[in-house]
């Protein structure tokens, strides 16, 4: 996408870890578009990544915050101010991890403590982005958050864990923040349902390759990429979208929306 949508809009993209992630892709389409915007992610994550070179292809900077630190974001919103000259227009939420699933444990033997980390990390994490932004004022009028979930929050996929309680308390924060800031400040919060896609987080989910392929032969599109998916995210960003708000939009072929697939039949 070579058009300059996002043109003169400042944002935050949460969640660029490699080349293969989704908020890679679309930090990548967002300069390409116009866009000036500030990287972020967990200092532990960021140890692990490359956004440091995604930062200097793009020619902004990273800001390391911890998603679940109310402090920690305060301060991200306002250095990407400051080195942004002024409000945010859009923010791209893409942070989820559970250490449940890290770790093997079975969906009946959960660590409850670990839970409630990926709650706040998967989840929570958007509540306070949203709040924080709100409160210091940092978020511009018709400014657009985004967050990525998973059909996991609406149906049942084994493997996936507690990371389905986070992606459907993650939609259900959605519809409750886009009523609130909606009504007082004029900005838009949706969440995107892509399909299964090879990122490092991804790939973590055990048996992720069957899922991958199942999805692909049951999708009439089949699966959505991460690029294909950046594509979508900067069309939310822009004005083309004012009107949208406290949507779950399916991004992933007609996966949602297909009972079974002849390709599926076949293999039976």
């Amino acid at each position: 996408m070579d058009y300059k949508i996002l043109e003169n809009k400042r944002g935050i993209i949460f969640g660029a870890l490699d080349d293969s992630s989704i908020a890679w892709k679309v930090a990548e389409q967002a300069h390409k578009a116009g866009a000036k915007f500030t990287l972020t992610n967990a200092p532990v994550a960021m140890r692990m990544g490359k956004i440091k070179d995604l930062a200097e292809s793009c020619g902004t900077i990273v800001i390391p915050a911890d998603a679940t630190s109310t402090e920690d974001i305060e301060n991200l919103y306002k250095e990407s101010m400051e080195y942004l000259g002024g409000k945010i227009d859009f923010v791209l939420h893409s942070i989820g991890m559970s250490p449940n699933v890290r770790k093997g444990r079975d969906y009946l033997d959960l660590n409850y403590d670990w839970l409630l980390k990926t709650l706040d990390i998967s989840a929570l994490s958007l509540h306070k982005v949203v709040q924080v932004g709100v409160k210091n004022e940092a978020l511009s009028e018709w400014a657009s958050v985004v967050a990525l979930t998973y059909i996991a929050a609406q149906r049942s996929f084994p493997g996936y864990g507690d990371m389905a309680e986070a992606k459907s308390t993650l939609e259900s924060l959605t519809r409750s923040l886009g009523y609130h800031i909606g009504t007082k400040h004029n900005i838009r919060i949706n969440t995107i349902s892509q399909s299964p896609t090879w990122t490092t987080a991804g790939s973590g989910v055990p048996g992720f390759d069957k899922f991958f392929n199942y999805a692909d032969q049951m999708s009439p599109l089949g699966n959505a990429s991460a690029d294909e998916c950046a594509d979508f995210c900067l069309m939310m960003f822009s004005d083309y979208t004012r009107k949208i708000t406290m949507q779950n939009l399916f991004h992933d072929g007609g996966f949602s929306f297909t009972g079974v697939s002849q390709a599926i039949m076949d293999k039976i």
